[in-house]
């Protein structure tokens, strides 16, 4: 008899006390070797977190609306995440996002990944 392994329930992100999310929020992660890429390209940082293999970014909800994140980012809807992650960075004030369009476009970079409105289109 076969026992099947136990899946983690999926777990959300929690705001840094003081922080709100107007907007709600997703995640989107990142291999941790890219996240460092990534920081300096942002011209905002907002909230960050690890799990120790992935780096798990705030932004708002929605963001992933018509546009495919480039591999290998994970969009998370409702930043729910496979098990726990510290927050690695708060920024200041209340708002713990980052923008999502420059995290694209730094994302697109360091992946080496045209940005999706970029490609050609096809008829």
């Amino acid at each position: 008899m076969t026992t099947a392994t136990p899946t983690a329930t999926p777990r959300r992100l929690t705001m840094p006390e003081g922080m709100t999310a107007p907007l709600g929020f997703d995640a989107v992660a990142v291999p941790d070797r890219l996240g460092p890429l990534v920081v300096p390209r942002l011209p905002r940082l907002g909230c960050v977190y690890t799990d120790g293999a992935r780096w798990w970014w705030i932004v708002p909800a929605d963001s992933d609306f018509d546009l495919p994140w480039p591999a290998p980012a994970h969009y998370a809807p409702g930043a729910l995440l496979p098990g726990t992650a510290r927050l690695i960075h708060r920024p200041e004030g209340t708002v713990p996002y980052t923008p999502p369009i420059p995290l694209y476009l730094s994302l697109c970079r360091v992946t080496g990944t045209a940005p999706d409105w970029s490609r050609a289109v096809s008829a």
